[in-house]
């Protein structure tokens, strides 16, 4: 059963992901062309437009059914998850399928691998709500899941308009290839 206490975050949540799916949906419609191509890179993007919408679709599932009275964010757990390790092992094979192996695939991998560690954390959750309904704790536990679902799918949003990637890795895989594109400065010399 889900307390009360923390009903008001699950309406907030249903909410948010609702309008976080429906800027997914223009991002897609605005990309439609480049995610229609078939080339590695679409497949790419394609994997993440369904990575982003999984995410948000599991956080969406999960608030509202916790809203409706009784027991059923437990069950809702376990299905969703379900459903959403389907969607990884689909995307992996997909990923796996056109073989081209470089660092945004394996990113994309270690994303996906993300999402698998989410969604089995989510019905072992969902199970022990299923045998223990009057442990609040459980229900706090999907609760955080679904804000990770949240950040997941922002992350995959994000990389799939686009957007800049400045983080502490990517600065540091470019300071590293600029020192080898330029041998005059001290150190950049790749024989050295």
């Amino acid at each position: 059963m889900v307390p009360a206490e923390i009903h008001d975050f699950f309406l907030a949540s249903a909410g948010v992901a609702g309008a976080l799916i429906g800027l997914l949906f223009v991002a897609i419609s605005v990309s439609a062309e480049r995610l229609a191509r078939q080339d590695h890179a679409a497949q790419l993007h394609r994997v993440r437009a369904s990575a982003a919408l999984t995410a948000f679709l599991n956080a969406l599932v999960i608030s509202l059914f916790a809203l409706v009275p009784g027991q059923k964010i437990g069950l809702t757990a376990v299905i969703v998850g379900f459903l959403g390790l389907m969607f990884v092992v689909a995307a992996l094979l997909s990923l796996w399928r056109v073989r081209h192996a470089r660092w945004a695939t394996a990113r994309d991998a270690v994303f996906l691998i993300g999402l698998v560690v989410v969604f089995v954390l989510q019905m072992i959750t969902g199970v022990q709500i299923i045998a223990q309904p009057a442990d609040s704790g459980n229900v706090n536990t999907i609760a955080v899941l679904v804000i990770v679902c949240f950040l997941l799918g922002i992350a995959r949003a994000w990389e799939l308009i686009g957007g800049p990637s400045i983080g502490l890795p990517h600065e540091v895989v470019e300071m590293v290839r600029n020192r080898q594109r330029d041998p005059d400065q001290p150190g950049g010399d790749p024989a050295d």
